[in-house]
């Protein structure tokens, strides 16, 4: 019913108007006909019959200035009538007492059309809403005061809130994990096999400016160590006696929050995608790595080889720039990039481009929605004493074969297979030779791995992998020891999803014959990995 009487009042003005038009266009256009008197009306009134339909009317055509004022009044409330001869005369003059009776006409239908509304609905009706709206007033009236209360706290919130552009994303890993096995790799000594508890925790600060752009600020703490060899240099003592055997989120800074993260992306045209790094550039950040199931280090594979190619850690840095030319639907996309681990220091033959610097460049071809393939290269500059061509993967040799300043050109394949929604398969391929820079040695390092992951594996959001492959091995090349022997990386995890926040992850990390040697024992790596995320 209450629509009826808004739809009556909102068309009030258009009978109004409609009939105000009518008698205008009279005096516009040229009359034909004389006007008629109430006499004349009375006695013509007999002569007058009620249409139902605007298209009764010859002379009313749908060019016709008020056809579709004239179409309301005749079709939705049938208060216009036409002569005998189904004409409606349109242009002839309008006398006041033509208009007040057309008019009346018009509000005599309408009342009529609000009793019959007001019949339907009921007087039995409208009481029982009466008497309901009076039962539940102090329910009512509750409502309406937590209504209030919440305006009143979202209004604080607001008012109070930390940053109207800036978003704090954090992440908390706690980790029980120990190495097992006899001897450490290339010794006598035997594995470090305490059980420990370790941690990490990120704290991520987005702020967009545009919406199309994200400025990441990251602070970290951990006190995860390296499952490795060691370092000579900090006094770090070996544990497993191989690079081999590191765990993917592993780290330590005695638990001090440090700037790790400062970067800026933006994208200066449509399907250009640009990130400037001003600390830590790395590039499996920036790129597409193919493995997306495992390369997170909180919620992917539980090693540092496991998480994506060792070419990606060739072409980080300390800062640097990266550009991305394709869309999220494009089958075609193209990066390039250049790192510097020494952008900031300006003696020595040092800076952007005279120190230690890698350059990347990628083409990534999706040819189908499930498959995607990646063909990357990176021309790598390391001076003495800082070499590190496999990103600390791999053997101890296939780490800094030459010893010296070298420039190496890496070469990599990359490939990432959906099988249906719930089962993927992955791989890399990768392939480098290191030239001493003042020297004639040279040397040629390969590795490869296989990825199966499947989805929703025993429950819905957790996550079966495993990974097996050849971390970077020295295979050739002139005036450096080889490798004799082959290594072989084998990894299982078990991602359970405990609910969008909390995951757990047990995992385990086997490396056969380690640092590429048959004479060293296996060895064992286990984690429970936890992963907050708020």
């Amino acid at each position: 019913m209450t629509k009826l009487f808004w739809n009556v009042f909102k068309l009030s003005p258009v009978v109004l108007a409609a009939t105000f038009f009518a008698a205008n266009s009279a005096f516009a256009g040229e009359a034909t006909e004389k006007t008629t008197s109430v006499a004349e009306l009375s006695g013509q009134s007999d002569k007058i019959s009620q249409v139902t339909s605007v298209s009764q009317f010859s002379d009313v055509q749908p060019t016709d200035w008020a056809f579709q004022a004239l179409q309301s009044l005749v079709e939705r409330y049938g208060c216009i009538a036409g002569y005998p001869n189904s004409t409606f005369r349109g242009n002839r003059a309008l006398t006041r007492f033509e208009f007040a009776a057309g008019l009346n006409a018009c509000l005599d239908r309408m009342n009529e059309l609000i009793a019959i509304a007001t019949e339907q609905v009921g007087s039995g009706d409208l009481e029982t809403l009466k008497r309901l709206q009076e039962e539940y007033g102090a329910e009512l009236a509750t409502l309406r005061g937590r209504v209030d209360a919440l305006e009143s706290r979202a209004a604080e919130l607001e008012s109070n809130q930390f940053s109207t552009t800036t978003k704090l994303k954090g992440e908390a890993i706690f980790a029980v994990s120990g190495a097992f096995g006899d001897n450490q790799a290339g010794s006598t000594n035997d594995v470090e096999d305490n059980i420990i508890l370790s941690n990490r925790v990120r704290l991520n600060f987005d702020t967009s400016f545009t919406g199309k752009d994200k400025l990441r600020v990251r602070l970290q703490a951990r006190n995860t160590p390296n499952f490795d060899n060691g370092s000579s240099s900090s006094g770090r003592p070996s544990i497993t006696g191989t690079k081999m055997t590191r765990l993917g989120f592993d780290g330590d800074n005695g638990n001090d929050f440090e700037l790790t993260e400062l970067n800026y992306t933006f994208m200066p045209i449509k399907g250009v995608k640009v990130k400037i790094d001003a600390n830590e550039a790395d590039l499996n950040d920036n790129v597409n790595v193919f493995n997306p199931l495992f390369k997170s280090s909180g919620g992917g594979a539980i090693s540092r080889y496991g998480r994506f190619s060792p070419i990606y850690r060739a072409a980080s840095g300390d800062a640097g720039i990266t550009a991305t030319i394709g869309g999220k639907k494009s089958p075609i996309k193209v990066s390039a990039a250049y790192t510097s681990d020494d952008a900031n220091t300006p003696t020595g033959g040092q800076g952007i481009f005279r120190g230690d610097n890698a350059a990347l460049g990628q083409i990534e071809f999706s040819p189908t929605k499930s498959l995607g393939l990646g063909f990357t290269y990176v021309r790598r500059y390391d001076s003495n004493g800082s070499e590190n061509l496999t990103g600390s993967t791999g053997s101890l040799n296939a780490v800094d074969p030459i010893g010296s300043a070298t420039t190496s050109n890496h070469y990599g394949v990359q490939a990432n297979l959906r099988l249906g929604k719930k089962m993927m398969l992955g791989g890399w391929y990768g392939f480098a030779d290191a030239n001493e820079v003042n020297g004639n040695d040279s040397a040629d390092i390969e590795y490869w791995a296989a990825t199966l992951g499947m989805k929703d594996f025993g429950a819905k959001g957790n996550t079966l992998g495993v990974i097996f492959g050849q971390p970077p091995k020295v295979t050739g090349g002139n005036g450096v020891t080889t490798d004799s022997d082959t290594s072989y990386h084998l990894e299982g995890l078990y991602k359970m999803k405990l609910n969008d926040k909390i995951a757990v992850t047990p995992g385990l990390l086997v490396i056969f014959n380690p640092e590429h040697d048959d004479n060293n024992d296996t060895v064992y790596v286990g984690t429970l990995r936890t992963t907050f995320k708020f």
